[in-house]
């Protein structure tokens, strides 16, 4: 007769802690230890798939859930996708600089280069081009225009020691104008070369023997034909001027005659400014061809 009936049959599990492990209440039978041992290997077995299977479950599941948050991040936020914003080209650090060929604007032209040889002094030339005018205004004092003159024969409006300077160095054109104030008369004659050599040669040439003569008429009565008078001597490029300065009453020059002396000296400049506007005329006409 067996022990245990009239109650159900109880079950144990190792795994579970409350779990009584069957005794045969016979005779002193010892455990089957072999099933018992088959039992377990059977539920570790379980137990292994069971984990191994949740943890691919739970890996779908965190990987279905990055993929949502990942559609998610870049459905409608469009502060953060980098396709809405606006384009610019960033520079390469390797990338150079534009290069541009070397330029360089060419030199403005020398006016005197103009007026230092016949070949290249083609503008017109007389007593007109050279004073204009009725009248000259230098340093607030006025002087008047009188007679003009233009000779092929330098020698001939020259006297002293300049006709030889002048015609040895092969003047070609002797051009003279008067002006006057208060009884003070000033001849300024420009001679003519073809080079600045021989304008240079020839002022070096002349000394304080050498003058123009004198060219009255027109209101302008005869002056420096005797006595003393100052005179002045230079050159710039192909032409040499002199001027002629004295009384028209025939009085002396002396060096306490200031008004003389400025008389002479603002013709000179006035003819020298004269002569260098000539070469800017041209070699402006020059420049923009």
């Amino acid at each position: 007769m067996s022990f245990g009936q009239g109650g159900p049959q109880s079950q144990w599990d190792p795994w579970k802690p409350q779990s009584q492990q069957p005794w045969n209440s016979g005779g002193g039978q010892s455990p089957d230890w072999a099933a018992l041992a088959e039992a377990s290997e059977a539920r570790n077995k379980r137990r292994r798939l069971l984990l191994v299977g949740g943890g691919a479950l739970a890996t779908v599941a965190i990987g279905a859930a990055v993929a949502v948050a990942v559609v998610s991040a870049g459905g409608d936020d469009q502060g953060n996708n980098p396709a809405s914003l606006p384009s610019a080209d960033i520079p390469s650090g390797s990338a150079s600089a534009p290069s541009f060929a070397p330029t360089s604007a060419p030199p403005p032209l020398d006016p005197k280069d103009f007026i230092s040889s016949a070949k290249k002094d083609k503008a017109p030339l007389s007593p007109d081009t050279l004073f204009p005018g009725t009248q000259l205004t230098m340093a607030g004092t006025v002087y008047k225009k009188g007679p003009t003159a233009d000779t092929r024969n330098c020698a001939s409006a020259s006297g002293g020691t300049l006709p030889k300077a002048l015609t040895g160095n092969g003047c070609t054109r002797l051009i003279r104008a008067t002006y006057s104030k208060d009884g003070i008369a000033v001849t300024v004659g420009v001679a003519v070369f073809d080079t600045e050599a021989q304008a240079a040669k020839a002022r070096s040439q002349s000394n304080k023997r050498s003058f123009v003569k004198s060219l009255s008429g027109g209101g302008v009565k005869p002056f420096c034909e005797s006595g003393f008078c100052r005179t002045t001597g230079n050159s710039y490029g192909r032409y040499a001027y002199f001027t002629n300065a004295g009384f028209t009453s025939g009085k002396d020059v002396t060096p306490e005659d200031t008004a003389v002396f400025k008389a002479g000296n603002d013709l000179a400049q006035f003819t020298v400014d004269q002569i260098h506007r000539r070469g800017q005329v041209q070699a402006s006409a020059a420049a923009d061809q």
